[in-house]
């Protein structure tokens, strides 16, 4: 497969931003709340796809799309971005990004009952696989405690998932980018109830706080989600995408060490090991299996004709 239709790269670009967010968005809760937070994120974003819409003179969703993007928006961005900062406003950076890496896995199987998108075995046990990973990451060293905070991110987890389903259904349609912004608009809007105290809170913000936002809103958010959607749009499968996002815990931690000096622990460096050889058995064990197969045909060909020449 050619890299330029390959929807690898878009995924690891999306991957890289997000795994990001979760450390730039412990930064930044330390001064902005949950709500303003999401809305200044997003409205960074949307300033920044508008720019894109202008240039590229992007038509309009059609009519009979409009409640599509609106549930879209809703689900990904003003929904999620609430359960998410509240959640991550409990919990560390590594901990979020644990418990949202059960997004390949919820989306998995909301494709395979909405869009009855099939599985092969192998699949299923690289999902296995990770999730392993996953729970190594969260049960080594015994520090995965329960509290609210995880309740909200397992419903920003949710709400992904759901996102994902409906970006890959609009992206039939629509192109990446424009799928992505519209939802980015409206979900913007959405959140555009927390005005008053987001204005309040950036005037006074310090500079390091301000470049959070900027770079989650353009960063994590407009160019995350829009390589998101590309992949999605070039992907056959939905949870060939949302598998990536197992690496999220893996990278966070790697940015934790390198931005703010935590050590990888024994259990992170295990996890994520574990967690690597599911999403290369989930992407290529099709190729593995298929090349061993033809092989195997090969030879027994091979032994025919031998016998055949006897």
């Amino acid at each position: 497969m050619k890299w330029k239709e390959s929807f690898h790269p878009y995924a690891a670009i999306t991957i890289f931003f997000w795994s990001l967010a979760y450390v730039f968005t412990k930064l930044a809760l330390q001064y902005f709340s949950p709500f303003s937070l999401g809305f200044l994120r997003y409205v960074v974003a949307s300033l920044a796809l508008i720019a894109v819409v202008v240039v590229t003179k992007m038509r309009l969703p059609q009519k009979r799309d409009v409640w599509w993007f609106m549930a879209s928006g809703a689900t990904g961005f003003f929904f999620y971005m609430i359960a998410f900062n509240k959640g991550q406003n409990m919990v560390t950076a590594s901990t979020g990004s644990v418990v949202l890496a059960t997004v390949p896995v919820i989306t998995a199987l909301l494709a395979r009952f909405f869009y009855r998108e099939r599985l092969l075995g192998f699949q299923w046990a690289a999902i296995g696989i990770q999730f392993i990973g996953v729970l190594v990451l969260t049960l080594m060293n015994g520090v995965f405690s329960i509290n609210s905070g995880l309740f909200w991110l397992f419903l920003a987890a949710l709400l992904v998932s759901i996102y994902n389903l409906l970006q890959r259904k609009l992206t039939k349609t629509y192109q990446a980018l424009q799928s992505c912004a519209f939802s980015i608009f409206f979900g913007t809007l959405f959140l555009a109830i927390f005005l008053p105290s987001s204005v309040n809170e950036a005037v006074h913000a310090p500079g390091i706080q301000i470049f959070y936002v900027v770079t989650l809103g353009i960063g994590s958010s407009a160019i995350a989600y829009v390589s998101w959607s590309k992949a999605f749009a070039k992907a056959k499968q939905t949870s060939q995408v949302s598998n990536y996002m197992f690496l999220t815990p893996f990278l966070t931690s790697v940015f934790g060490f390198l931005m703010i000096h935590e050590v990888p622990d024994k259990a992170t460096l295990t996890g994520g090991a574990i967690i690597l050889s599911g999403i290369l058995m989930f992407n290529f064990g099709g190729k593995i299996n298929g090349s061993l197969f033809t092989k195997k045909r090969a030879g027994h060909s091979l032994i025919d004709k031998t016998s055949g020449a006897e």
